[in-house]
């Protein structure tokens, strides 16, 4: 039903996630992010949106993100037809795909970075995701689009995709959250509404905003 790909930038700190899907609004009930603990993705054939926030919170605690994920997926009698990933502010992830979702279902974890999905027109997606994240160019918002736009490439959602979203937290830069939630072609629109934000203007706005690092702006 939906892929999603949680990065973490090892230089600057900042972590990003990106998802799309066949179905409405997947920024708001799949990505949540906190500077200071980590991101996740919280997805499935019938998703639980507490699970990305507790995992979060766990993680604020000083769980890893392995440690965590196993806290707020043991809870849950409903976890065979959930999945989850995520990653700490560390870049150390974790991810849960229960045997109850629809397939293809997968996740791959590597240093920085978790992919997965479910619903997937083929197993190959999750790899092209990360492939493309990892060959992008440009600031992490550009990056998390080509990993979307080379998941789509691949198969996608099974079902096609209506939604898309990319979400950027960092204790230097405000936030970024970019989410289209209807279209016939989200990921199109996604480059667009991007594209907006890098302009001058609206950049040197966001820049002049507090961050953690810097309140009293």
């Amino acid at each position: 039903m939906t892929f999603s790909i949680l990065v973490r930038d090892p230089i600057s700190g900042a972590l990003g996630g990106a998802s799309a899907t066949g179905n409405l609004g997947v920024g708001g009930w799949v990505l949540r992010g906190d500077p200071l603990a980590g991101i996740s993705a919280s997805q499935g054939k019938t998703p639980s949106t507490l699970w990305g926030d507790d995992v979060l919170t766990a993680m604020r605690e000083g769980l890893d993100a392995e440690t965590a994920i196993a806290r707020v997926v043991g809870a849950d009698a409903g976890r065979a037809a959930r999945q989850l990933l995520v990653l700490d502010h560390t870049g150390a992830g974790a991810a849960f795909s229960g045997d109850g979702n629809v397939p293809a279902t997968s996740h791959l974890v590597t240093e920085n970075r978790v992919v997965g999905g479910n619903m997937l027109a083929n197993a190959s997606v999750v790899a092209a995701c990360l492939s493309g994240f990892t060959e992008g160019e440009g600031p992490i918002a550009r990056r998390l689009l080509r990993a979307l736009q080379s998941g789509a490439s691949a198969g996608g959602d099974a079902r096609g995709m209506m939604s898309a979203a990319i979400l950027v937290v960092s204790t230097s830069e405000p936030p970024i959250s970019w989410r289209i939630d209807h279209s016939a072609s989200p990921l199109t629109d996604l480059g667009r509404l991007i594209a907006l934000g890098e302009e001058d203007g609206y950049e040197r706005w966001r820049k002049t905003l507090p961050t953690n690092d810097w309140p009293d702006r």
